[in-house]
């Protein structure tokens, strides 16, 4: 090899070492992973500010949002990103760019973003609750499958210690066996009466891309910034909002996954608002050697009875297993023992769940290394149809059978328009 030769040759090996260095890494578990994911975030308000704070360590490549103030301000944070109004240009434009995808809209427009995102072969992190209906939940379950990305929803609680203690403790049969659930919410929203006025647009929202695939109606601020949880079309009331936290914790210890019937109990149904309370009563079945469970919602400030009946604390929201032998009450950040003198000298059993790397890192890391993360779509899915279903129940004023194989309400044929729901022309999954 000549002098010339060789100084080229070591400087193309030098290169490639570098290179190799700066794409990829080995992870803690001996696997080869992508030093940082080219992460796309769709929303970047709101809850999409927390989102890509908890990923701001990979490499952000685009920012979509309908509201150019939000984009400007997400800008600030990430200039280096190319910035969209409409996820679908963004897809069209950089799907070759993008690793990963980060969906932090309204409800209503989370199927059709984490849709296409898996479309095109990109992991999927999407908030909570996953859909606005129960088909398009079932529809991004199989689609997350089909297509092996990665997925994670936006329980962040369940990456928190005090979770992982309460399923230990149910799981090694502390209070025996359990077939009664409550779990309770203080939260309340409701949109009230359908604005008559029709104010003009702010400048810098658009507005029929805020709409997505929801039927067109004018804009008014009694939608949008976070008040469209209040709307039927948007959102799904405190249900939507908050059944996938708490309940999480209950699907999570006792394994449960699709209902076999759901009873809602409201006030009556406006045409257009979300119910200001809601008491869902769900019937899960046996699951193995477990028996079957009976779970109730409340939410609106509304309780179970039995708080009060066994003097258990006053707390707001909360989560109460009851079994054989005693109950467990916990809530995002406590968990006790009740009766509290029938447990005294309680010896926790050992700790059989690793504490979480975070919520945000389980996921990344997961797309790095192929791993699995605790809140895919497989897990989230079943729990958001089950939220959903609660609404569907109120909807149609009565008890549903559910036939989880077939999506449908076998003894209820008028509960499929809120099973699946029709799109705005020009938007589909």
């Amino acid at each position: 090899m000549t002098r010339l030769h060789r100084r080229q040759f070591l400087k193309r090996t030098a290169a490639l070492a570098s290179l190799a260095s700066c794409t990829q890494l080995v992870s803690s578990r001996g696997e080869t992973a992508q030093s940082k994911l080219n992460i796309a975030a769709i929303g970047v308000g709101g809850r999409g500010q927390a989102n890509l704070d908890g990923v701001k360590d990979e490499n952000i490549v685009a920012l979509c949002d309908v509201d150019a103030n939000n984009l400007a301000e997400a800008a600030k944070l990430f200039p280096r990103a190319k910035l969209y109004r409409d996820f679908r240009r963004m897809f069209d434009e950089m799907a070759n760019s993008i690793d990963a995808v980060v969906v932090s809209t309204p409800d209503h427009t989370h199927a059709p973003a984490a849709a296409a995102a898996m479309k095109l072969g990109k992991h999927c992190y999407c908030e909570k609750p996953l859909t606005h209906c129960v088909y398009e939940a079932r529809y991004l379950t199989e689609l997350a499958a089909e297509k092996k990305v990665v997925t994670q929803i936006g329980t962040q609680i369940h990456a928190g210690d005090n979770y992982r203690r309460v399923v230990e403790w149910v799981q090694a049969g502390v209070i025996g066996p359990i077939q009664e659930v409550h779990v309770w919410c203080a939260a309340s929203y409701s949109g009230g009466d359908t604005p008559k006025d029709t104010p003009p647009v702010p400048p810098y929202l658009d507005w029929d891309l805020w709409l997505g695939p929801a039927p067109y109606r004018p804009y008014h601020p009694a939608y949008v910034p976070f008040r469209w949880r209040g709307w039927k079309d948007f959102g799904s009331g405190a249900l939507g909002d908050f059944f996938c936290h708490y309940s999480d914790l209950a699907f999570w210890a006792l394994g449960l996954k699709y209902p076999i019937s759901v009873e809602a109990e409201g006030p009556p149904p406006h045409p257009d608002s979300t119910p200001p309370w809601l008491i869902v009563r769900y019937e899960f079945p046996a699951r193995g050697e477990l028996p079957p469970v009976r779970l109730t919602w409340y939410d609106g400030g509304k309780r179970p009875p039995l708080q009060a009946e066994a003097k258990l604390p006053d707390w707001a929201s909360g989560v109460l297993f009851v079994g054989e032998k005693g109950m467990i009450l916990a809530d995002y950040g406590r968990r006790l023992l009740w009766p509290e003198e029938k447990f005294a000298g309680f010896q926790p059993p050992p700790q059989t769940i690793p504490p979480s790397i975070g919520h945000h890192r389980e996921w990344t890391e997961a797309c790095k290394t192929g791993g699995a993360t605790t809140c895919h779509f497989g897990y989230s899915g079943p729990l958001t149809e089950a939220a959903l279903l609660g609404m569907v129940a109120f909807r149609v004023g009565q008890k549903i059978n559910w036939d989880p194989v077939n999506l449908k309400a076998v003894n209820c044929p008028e509960a499929d328009i809120w099973i699946r729901k029709p799109y705005r022309e020009g938007w589909s999954l």
